[in-house]
């Protein structure tokens, strides 16, 4: 599968960019959504195992790659991302699609299947955000006062660092959990990326009874991948909404959560069968 000359989604708003690149010819489309710190460069790997019949429409998530909002520090609602998404899809005559996401991309995908739900063929979850909200996520992003702490931090970290590191010490939270907060927090354009990201998605948030209902009507087949060792998104908090869906199925592999993108390449590698669409 060669990558296609990657363009920008056209915009009634200038200043807003969608980007994506293109990957395969074949006449299955599926609208792919990387993870947090990624660009769409990351399902490359991923692509030609899906076969040659699809072609999947890789995006950069705002604040990441080339994709743009004119208002950069605005929320995102799920209306706009919908919005965005449907000139999309109108612009390229998509009627029907699947949807593959890791961690934070989930939060688009999910979004795609309120919005879009019927038009959903089939669906492929890898770690998702944005099912189970996380304590960090929510005590970071909710209350106004943290959101300022955390904006302070993106020029002064020393502070928030040395937070992080007592409560390694004191093993209040995973070590794991520990050294990817360090590592996503150890320069300031990281920073500003983890601020603005955790920010600009707060209002993408998910009834979890609609959305199982939204997906159970046809049924719309869904598949988790899920890492046996991941902190950041650990399988045990997914199993309630796994059960709630009616064709689901769940792979658990053995990885934690930062490369798990590239297990499940591996793995779609070695069991082509299984990834037919």
């Amino acid at each position: 599968m060669a990558a296609c000359r990657a363009v920008s989604l056209p915009k009634s708003d200038l200043k807003t960019t969608l980007h994506y690149r293109r990957y395969g010819t074949g006449p299955r489309p599926i609208l792919a959504f990387h993870g947090y710190g990624q660009s769409e460069s990351h399902w490359r790997g991923l692509a030609t195992a899906l076969g040659p019949g699809v072609s999947i429409y890789s995006f950069d998530l705002f604040y990441h790659g080339q994709s743009r909002l004119a208002k950069v520090d605005a929320p995102l609602s799920k209306k706009r991302l919908g919005e965005l998404l449907d000139e999309f899809l109108t612009a390229h005559g998509i009627d029907t699609f699947g949807l593959l996401a890791f961690s934070m991309g989930a939060k688009y995908a999910l979004t795609a299947v309120e919005q879009f739900g019927p038009r959903v063929e089939q669906v492929w979850l890898i770690a998702p955000d944005g099912i189970r909200t996380q304590f960090w996520y929510s005590l970071a992003t909710y209350p106004p006062w943290m959101r300022g702490v955390l904006g302070r931090a993106v020029l002064r970290p020393q502070r928030l660092l040395r937070f992080i590191d007592t409560l390694a010490q004191r093993r209040l939270v995973d070590s794991g959990l520990v050294r990817f907060a360090q590592w996503q927090l150890d320069s300031r354009e990281k920073r500003l990326r983890v601020y603005r990201s955790w920010t600009g998605f707060r209002k993408l948030v998910f009834d979890l009874k609609k959305l199982a209902a939204v997906l159970n009507r046809r049924p719309t087949p869904v598949t988790f991948f899920l890492g046996k060792y991941d902190r950041v998104i650990p399988h045990a908090g997914l199993q309630e909404f796994i059960g709630s869906l009616h064709n689901a199925r769940t792979v658990l592999l053995d990885a934690g959560h930062a490369g798990l993108i590239y297990d499940v390449a591996a793995y779609m590698h070695r069991h082509p069968q299984q990834m037919q669409w």
